[in-house]
């Protein structure tokens, strides 16, 4: 494949249970269906879950790369053909749930030459600030935080961004309201959030979109097959794709700095 001018995008959440790795699915399937080679990377790392959600049962993953010679081109399992692939992770392996910065940097040494193949690289993060997820976010060029309207999920997210502006000089995020109840809710969300920034933390994330309640979703979920596939004119797959879009656009503003280096910096660059 041509090498490609790869956008990282990191989707992470302070707090489980917010429908960060669906909503990580169903965008990098958006970016598929528009004709752009997608890799989805599943960076949880020992609590796999992506494969639950696709209803697949890849022979190897991430944690071969590190134990074995396995090229990274076969761990690349393919969701749909020609264009939107997914690396697992392990589950069950607690070493990997929390990787010291060298074994981090071997693993993206050994992926590399793997991520030029794509136009995008979605990093799913676990939830919470562990150094894991604190490392991955800082390296992409864009990260998505995945906030709903519940308070603790507000304040969880707070959280996460306060420790990478101060541990990792991280300030500019974006945000997704999830399961509001209308457009009202959603903006109330996204609202309490930017102002606690603004105010305490000297920055203000911007408003990637928010994505209405939807039933079709668990429905999905249950279904094992991705929403914009399953249910494409459903409310929240048009609210995922109105986002999809928004990130086409983004890319193209950032499309001189993606050039140079698909990460800002390596996880040599950053401590445990």
């Amino acid at each position: 494949m041509k090498a490609k001018n790869t956008l990282t995008i990191s989707i992470l959440s302070g707090k489980g249970g917010v429908g960060k790795t669906n909503i990580a699915l169903n965008l990098g399937y958006c970016m598929y269906r528009g004709g752009f080679p997608v890799m989805l990377m599943d960076c949880d790392l020992g609590l796999a879950n992506l494969d639950v959600l696709l209803g697949v049962t890849p022979d190897v993953n991430m944690q071969s790369l590190l134990d074995t010679d396995t090229p990274a081109e076969e761990v690349a399992y393919p969701i749909e053909p020609d264009g939107f692939d997914f690396l697992p992770a392990a589950s069950g392996v607690p070493e990997l749930v929390e990787m010291d910065s060298d074994l981090r940097n071997l693993l993206f040494q050994r992926l590399d030459p793997l991520f030029s193949n794509y136009e995008y690289l979605l990093m799913d993060l676990g939830a919470g600030i562990t150094p894991t997820v604190l490392a991955f976010a800082a390296m992409t060029r864009i990260r998505i935080v995945v906030v709903t309207p519940e308070p603790t999920s507000l304040t969880d997210s707070y959280a996460l961004m306060k420790v990478l502006s101060t541990q990792h000089n991280v300030k500019d995020f974006y945000i997704i309201v999830n399961q509001a109840e209308d457009k009202a809710e959603e903006t109330s969300t996204y609202n309490r959030l930017a102002t606690a920034c603004e105010r305490f933390l000297g920055f203000t994330p911007e408003f990637l979109g928010g994505i209405a309640q939807d039933k079709m979703v668990p429905e999905s979920v249950r279904k094992q097959v991705p929403l914009m596939k399953n249910a494409p004119n459903s409310r929240a797959a048009k609210d995922i794709f109105a986002i999809a879009v928004k990130l086409q656009k983004i890319k193209k503003s950032m499309l001189e700095d993606i050039s140079k280096s698909i990460f800002t910096k390596s996880t040599s660059d950053l401590s445990n």
